[in-house]
């Protein structure tokens, strides 16, 4: 029998879970046996997946799981350096040279286990099964007009926190404006799934947007445009090729623009295409402030969707879970083609 274990998530200020009460009573349904493990920040409550007929375990007990089990969950594991001997379902950000990322592997070499990273889940085209795309682009957008709001007193951005849902994140974002004039936004990206929650999130607060995708980038640049608006929002993951939209001389260049979301977050990449910042932001400091006058501040948090848990991890199970129920084929499909990402990685990995 298939034994997926649902692990509680460890990383700060991570609310998000992969599968709902009613998605773990569809697999069991099916055959499957589903563990849980409880959790002091999940967003959505134990209770409800005990009612669905899933096996409770104690929070962060994945360890000591039955070496078949297949343990679930969403964000990086803690770096304790230890071996992996079981087969882990998670964003591993590990094939794509990062150093946390060649440990990640080196752990799971020396344990035997394996991992199927939900990013590389893709059916037959390439696409993607899941993705938390949509609400990155929504929270982006939201923490970048939190940004600008304060501006306008003169202030910079302070922590932010997550939302019991999306009502209470545009009342809040309301509160800040008051009665200033609405910022006017850039989407770069806008036709994709990011660039459509950004969108729907500038609409929603009734502001002017200019939404561009592969047409009004396709020349290449240089794009004088971005710096005539108040707000720009990147949705564009950095890749060879990818146009600067912003560089370096647009922190001394006139410009209307004083703040930026970098929802697709990767300034680390030689290929981002915005050259004013180096390192991303947290909750606790959700900008960097690269330019003092005119003011501009960069927006770069890589876990936005956890701002709003439970419409993110609602949304993202529903796409995942037909992927799930074909857990007990891991050598085919979805599953199997992850699985030649992880092995390939492996036989690469030096040291």
């Amino acid at each position: 029998m298939v034994h997926l274990w649902v692990r509680a998530e460890q990383r700060p200020f991570e609310e998000r879970v992969g599968i709902t009460p009613e998605g773990v009573a569809d697999l069991i349904a099916r055959g499957i046996r589903v563990t849980v493990e409880d959790s002091p920040v999940r967003a959505i409550g134990i209770d409800g997946y005990r009612a669905a007929g899933a096996e409770i375990a104690p929070a962060f007990s994945w360890p000591d799981a039955p070496r078949d089990a297949i343990i679930f969950g969403l964000k990086e594991l803690p770096e304790d350096g230890s071996p992996l001997v079981h087969r882990h379902i998670m964003f591993g950000h590990a094939f794509k040279g990062q150093p946390a990322g060649q440990r990640l592997l080196r752990r799971f070499r020396d344990g035997g286990g394996a991992l199927y990273d939900l990013e590389y889940l893709v059916d037959d085209s390439g696409r993607r099964v899941a993705a938390f795309g949509y609400w990155a682009g929504y929270a982006g957008a939201a923490v970048t007009l939190m940004a600008w709001a304060a501006q306008q007193s003169g202030g910079i951005c302070g922590p932010v926190h997550t939302y019991g849902g999306k009502q209470a994140l545009l009342a809040d974002l309301e509160a800040r404006l008051g009665t200033a004039p609405r910022p006017r936004a850039i989407v770069i990206g806008a036709l994709g799934r990011v660039g459509t929650g950004a969108t729907d999130l500038c609409r929603a607060m009734d502001m002017a947007v200019t939404e561009w995708d592969i047409a009004e980038t396709a020349h290449g640049g240089p794009f004088p445009e971005v710096l005539a608006h108040d707000i720009f929002l990147n949705c564009i993951l950095a890749q060879p090729g990818c146009p600067v939209f912003v560089p370096k001389d647009a922190l001394t260049a006139p410009r209307k623009l004083t703040a930026i979301g970098d929802i697709a977050c990767d300034p680390t990449s030689d290929f981002s295409p915005i050259k004013v910042y180096d390192r991303a932001t947290d909750w606790d400091r959700p900008v960097i402030r690269v330019a003092d006058d005119p003011v501009l501040d960069v927006m770069a948090i890589d876990n936005l969707p956890s701002l709003l848990p439970v419409e993110s991890a609602a949304d993202y199970a529903a796409q995942l879970l037909p992927s799930l129920r074909g857990l007990d084929r891991l050598d085919q499909g979805v599953w199997g083609r992850a699985r030649d990402v992880f092995d390939l990685n492996l036989t690469r990995l030096e040291g």
